[in-house]
């Protein structure tokens, strides 16, 4: 049963595994090999981590563009090479900032600002990835991206604080809070870190391992999938006649008045069968899901 898996299950990441460790984990207890993950977690990050099962994989990179929230807790006073408390101290120093000025300091960032990625990270620099890098004891210079902060909700300050963060992709939220540490002059460090969301997903949806090897021991693990069309939730449906499902799986670009955009687009039988665009009343198909 679990060979015919297409869609998406939002596995809740434990702390200490890779994001690649969960795709093995998800190929092992599927027996599916195509299977891909939504956007790198950190090993000591938790929370939500779409798993892309079967032909949900061609959607990958359409949920990676996706928003993420965070929850993340951060000390001050302390700055590492990995820009949390599981990397090598490399400053210590007094955090002489009171509550009020912690607070401006960390709403500063709300917006769009440019951010260096840290060296452990997984962006690739010519054709290595940084950690690979930082893992051999070398620091390259990185261009600096610019992200968007879209809200900062703080739950706490102090000599650790909490925040909740909703930002654009390509955000790292450990030199958020590193950055945050510099402007106070003292440094700081993710102590703890959970992804709360990304997309259309959110924690209400993720499931354990121990939770998905229990549904799996009892053939029930087709409960705990999404199908594909819910990643994009935004997206204004479309539903074909028979002609037409037959013209757009056939590769013919056809007339179809609507708006520009894109759309979930529907066979005459209501089976999801690709995102369109529509330009100029005419429909093309993005990603297709029929096959």
């Amino acid at each position: 049963m679990t060979n015919k898996i297409n869609g998406i299950i939002v596995l809740d990441k434990p702390k200490g595994k890779t994001s690649h460790d969960m795709v093995y984990f998800m190929r092992r207890l599927t027996g599916i090999k195509k299977i891909g993950h939504t956007g790198t977690l950190d090993p000591d990050a938790t929370g939500v981590l779409p798993m892309c099962i079967g032909n949900a994989t061609r959607a990958a990179d359409m949920l990676t563009l996706s928003d993420k929230r965070y929850r993340a807790k951060f000390v001050l006073g302390i700055t590492t090479d990995t820009q949390d408390t599981s990397g090598s101290v490399i400053e210590k120093r007094a955090v002489n900032a009171s509550d009020a000025e912690i607070t401006d300091a960390i709403n500063s960032f709300v917006g769009e600002y440019e951010q260096i990625p840290p060296m452990y990270s997984a962006v690739k620099q010519n054709g290595k990835k940084l950690y690979e890098l930082a893992r051999a004891g070398k620091t390259v210079e990185r261009k600096a991206r610019l992200v968007n902060i879209k809200s900062i909700d703080i739950i706490k300050v102090g000599a650790e604080c909490e925040i909740d963060v909703l930002c654009s992709k390509g955000t790292y939220i450990r030199t958020l809070c590193a950055d945050i540490g510099e402007k106070l002059g003292c440094g700081a460090a993710v102590s703890e870190l959970r992804r709360t969301m990304t997309g259309a997903f959110s924690t209400d949806e993720s499931y354990t391992c121990s939770e998905l090897e229990r549904l799996a021991a009892e053939e029930r693990l087709s409960d705990a999938v999404i199908s594909v069309d819910m990643m994009f939730p935004d997206y204004e449906q479309i539903r074909l006649t028979e002609n037409q499902t037959r013209s757009v799986c056939n590769g013919v670009i056809m007339t179809y008045h609507k708006p520009d955009g894109l759309y979930r687009v529907y066979d005459n039988n209501g089976r999801f069968i690709c995102i369109g665009r529509i330009k100029d009343e005419k429909i093309k198909t993005e990603k297709s899901f029929w096959m």
